[in-house]
Parts: structure tokens; C-alpha cells; sequence
């Protein structure tokens, strides 16, 4: 990987292809290996970035206060991308919803899968997940909240694991491992995500949702699609929460030419 360091620590990134440049980040349980099943099938026709937010994957720990949009503008600026197309799979939805808020002549499209909504007000199993995350983590239990994780987010609610293929959990747990214990140090110098009003994003938006993800994401990704004016929604049968990982083909199939209006 390609590293950006700046007076915070540094970004890892790596580039793959050639074209008009796609910017792909990652969901905040996972890093940039999370897209490695349609890097190939973009890079036919796009410049596809991939980047790890700080303290995930290879970027390091924030040592001061950050933000996710100011460091997505300091990597393009790097780069020297004036406008790109944003693909971003749930807190990394919401990093590139308010990107494009922030920088709307930056940013030529918007995809957003399963992304969180600001406030939502979560059912009682996030709750309970939540929770036993929490306790997990303050007992130091770090193998647990990587158990918890992967069964609320790459399991999920409608299927067991004998349904989920066993590779898929092997490539989620060395990178989620890494972003629980950097979960702390991320939380308390992350300035967030500026909500906004996802009325004023000005461009096309793609917002895509697993049918097999909880339910509260469901709703949530229709609530995108709704207020955002002129999105489409695209639902995955065979997905849960990591869309890129269940359905890579489907997702594919479904990007390749909303990227290439």
C-alpha cells in the first residue's frame, strides 16, 4: 500500500486501473480489502481508490482531533482528483454522504449500501448487540466482540452460518479486530460525520440494501432513497450488511453502469 502521512499519522491507500477515478470506503467494522471481490470488474474502466480511515487496516491511530471528511479531501487532493464518484458501504456510507455535503463540485455520483442514519432510533436487538459489544470490549474480551460482530454484521438476522461462506469470516476478522481496538482512541478524536440534510445532496445516488440485514438498515435505506431526490434503491436478495462480500456480481452488476452514466 501507498501512504499519506500528514501531522495526525498517515492514511494507507492503493490505486488499481485507469479511468474516470471511484473512490470506494470502507464500513467501520472493516478496512479497504472489504471491496477485493470488484476492485477488477471497476478497474476495467476506473482509477479505483481504496483507502483505510484512521485506525483501521494499515492507517494509524488518530494521535489528535481528525475528521473523515477533511482527510477524504486531503487523499484526493494528493491524488489530484478534483471530482470523483463515492461508493461507500455503511459508516463508510455516511463519511461519503457528508463529503458530498461538504464538497458537492468534488463528487460526481454517490453510492451508498446500508448505510446508518444520525439518530436513528435502533430496534432492540441493536440495542442488545450494542451492549454485549460493550461489555466485550471493557472485560478486554477483544475474541468476543470480533464473535459479536461478525454475527450481527456478516451473519445476520435471517441466516446461520452454514450459509455463509467460511472465507468470508476469515477475511473480516484480522481487520475488525483492528478497528475494535482502535475503537476507543477513533471515538474520542473523530469529529464525526456532519449530518446535514440529504435533501441538498446534489448528485445521482445509487443507495443499495441487503434483504438478509437487520431491519433497521432496511428502513434506513429507504429512507435515503426517499430523501435524497432522484435516488435509486437497489436491494441484493443474498446479502446481509456487506453487500460487496455476499453479492460481489450482483453488486457489479448494479454499479458498473450507474458509475458509468
Amino acid at each position: 500500500m501507498l501512504t499519506l502521512t500528514d501531522d495526525l499519522g498517515h492514511l494507507s491507500y492503493v490505486v488499481s486501473g485507469d479511468g474516470p477515478p471511484v473512490v470506494l470506503v470502507h464500513a467501520g467494522v472493516a478496512d479497504h480489502r472489504m471491496w477485493d471481490a470488484i476492485v477488477s470488474g471497476l478497474a476495467e474502466r476506473h482509477t479505483v481508490i481504496r483507502y483505510d480511515l484512521r485506525g483501521f487496516g494499515q492507517s494509524a491511530p488518530p494521535s489528535g482531533p481528525f475528521s473523515e471528511t477533511d482527510d477524504l479531501r486531503r487523499l484526493l487532493d494528493h491524488l489530484g482528483h478534483d471530482r470523483v464518484r463515492l461508493v461507500g458501504a455503511s459508516w463508510g456510507g455516511r463519511v461519503a454522504v457528508a463529503f458530498t455535503l461538504a464538497h458537492p463540485d468534488r463528487v460526481r455520483s454517490l453510492a451508498l449500501l446500508a448505510p446508518p442514519w444520525p439518530g436513528y432510533p435502533w430496534s432492540a436487538d441493536m440495542v442488545a448487540y450494542d451492549e454485549a459489544e460493550t461489555e466485550a470490549l471493557a472485560s478486554g474480551d477483544l475474541d468476543a466482540a470480533v464473535r459479536i460482530n461478525l454475527d450481527m454484521w456478516l451473519r445476520g438476522p435471517a441466516r446461520g452460518w452454514e450459509d455463509v461462506p467460511a472465507r468470508l469470516a476469515g477475511q473480516l476478522r484480522d481487520p475488525m479486530r483492528t478497528s475494535l481496538a482502535n475503537q476507543d482512541i477513533v471515538a474520542e478524536h473523530s469529529q464525526g460525520a456532519a449530518e446535514g440534510d440529504v435533501s441538498a445532496v446534489p448528485v445521482p445516488t445509487l443507495v443499495g440494501i441487503g434483504k438478509l440485514d437487520v431491519a433497521d438498515f432496511q428502513d434506513i435505506a429507504r429512507r435515503y432513497a426517499s430523501g435524497i431526490p432522484g435516488a435509486t434503491l437497489a436491494e441484493f436478495d443474498t446479502a446481509a450488511h456487506f453487500i460487496a462480500l455476499d453479492a460481489p456480481t450482483e453488486l457489479l452488476a448494479v454499479l458498473r453502469p450507474f458509475l458509468a452514466r
